[in-house]
């Protein structure tokens, strides 16, 4: 009998290492100068907006810094908060939600690393990949991003057209690093 359970959701059950396809929630890619980012940030609650490929969570949204003039933000189902949009009304920024393309997961297990490792190469032990960093980086052929929300967790997002694709290069990846 297999120890592997891809379903149609995309799900990875391997021996070390499971990849929960995340349901819910909004994406949003906004892009705007330092000061817009900072005045966001604000919006949010916050002093500061992250430094670069840092994230914060305030309630039920991760702002995540990819680069000096974005931020993605992930939120619940309510999406952005109205001090945020409202803000974001007053100042040039370029704001796309990207909800319909992104498909995301929750990656644990003790063959984390090792699996993660045969997909990118990025130095995934937390010396190098602390907790709540996050970057981009390519999966095999598939841009995508790679944030360490815990010691032994990661959030992995990509285009929802590779999630097919990511899902059997993660499962691959698995059963190699199990052996």
């Amino acid at each position: 009998m297999s120890d592997v359970s891809v379903s149609n959701s995309l799900a990875i059950s391997r021996a070390g290492f499971t990849a929960t396809p995340l349901k819910g929630g909004r994406r949003f890619a906004l892009q705007g100068r330092k000061d817009t980012l900072e005045g966001v940030a604000w919006a949010f609650g916050l002093s500061w907006a992250p430094a670069m490929l840092e994230s914060v969570i305030v309630g039920d949204c991760t702002l995540l810094r990819l680069a000096p003039q974005e931020l993605f933000i992930i939120t619940g189902e309510a999406g952005l908060p109205e001090a945020v949009t409202t803000y974001l009304g007053t100042v040039p920024n370029s704001l796309v939600e990207v909800s319909e393309r992104q498909i995301g997961w929750t990656l644990e297990g003790e063959k984390l690393r090792d699996t993660l490792a045969a997909l990118s190469p990025l130095d995934m032990r937390e010396r190098s990949f602390p907790v709540g960093m996050v970057t981009r980086t390519l999966f095999g052929k598939a841009d995508g991003m790679v944030w360490r929300t815990g010691e032994n967790t990661f959030h992995l997002e990509v285009w929802r057209s590779f999630g097919p694709y990511m899902s059997s290069m993660m499962d691959a990846a698995a059963l190699d690093a199990a052996w």
